[in-house]
């Protein structure tokens, strides 16, 4: 899953990028709402975290313009704002979520994952599928029970699919979600990482639908 972190303190950006980057996403970096939106107007984010004391543009400011437009992107405000009227103010724009700094990274990524559960339309936190479930919190993986080991890029290429099972998901949207900026991209990367999930987890699993991309079976 793909996530844009809007921080413009240094410290705090590089640990909270560290720290999604070290749970298996892809995660891109700015520090100002102007490059946010510019950011989220080009690319898909699964979640966005923002700050509020942002310069260029306030976050509240940035969150109001993404809702006036019709971004309904899952927001995490992360703040230092901690006040009762602040968190009003946060979600009474747009936010789906408000955490105040300093916070803990585990914190912050059960409550992405739970913004990820709301937004995909489901409550449980394992998927399932057929004799195959997955958790996002622990990064398990099971077949008919037995735990499987994959790597952080071939669990977030199933989980991609596993929260679209059943729709075809392009190579492109793939790439999209597992990789960030600053990431190379092999021109068979995708290919590669669907070859070992269907090693390890069943041929079948994964169906290739000629000229359109893949989806779980």
């Amino acid at each position: 899953m793909r996530v844009l972190v809007v921080e413009d303190d240094p410290m705090i950006g590089e640990a909270v990028v560290a720290g999604l980057g070290a749970d298996g996403y892809a995660v891109d970096w700015v520090r100002d709402g102007r490059a946010a939106e510019l950011s989220v107007d080009t690319h898909t984010y699964a979640v966005v975290l923002l700050d509020l004391g942002l310069p260029m543009r306030d976050g509240i400011d940035t969150l109001k313009s993404l809702r006036a437009r019709k971004v309904d992107v899952p927001v995490l405000i992360i703040t230092a704002r901690d006040t009762v009227a602040d968190r009003i103010a946060g979600l009474d724009a747009g936010a789906d979520d408000y955490l105040v700094k300093p916070f803990d990274l585990d914190e912050l990524s059960a409550r992405v994952r739970a913004l990820l559960r709301r937004a995909a339309g489901r409550a449980e936190p394992v998927l399932s599928h057929g004799s195959v479930t997955l958790n996002p919190a622990t990064h398990e993986v099971r077949l008919e029970g037995r735990p499987i080991e994959l790597s952080a890029r071939e669990f977030a290429l199933l989980l991609a699919l596993a929260e679209r099972a059943g729709s075809v998901v392009s190579r492109a949207q793939l790439e999209e979600k597992l990789y960030g900026w600053n990431e190379p991209v092999g021109s068979n990367a995708i290919e590669v990482h669907i070859h070992n999930l269907r090693k390890k987890l069943g041929e079948a699993l994964i169906r290739n639908v000629r000229g359109l991309g893949y989806k779980l079976d």
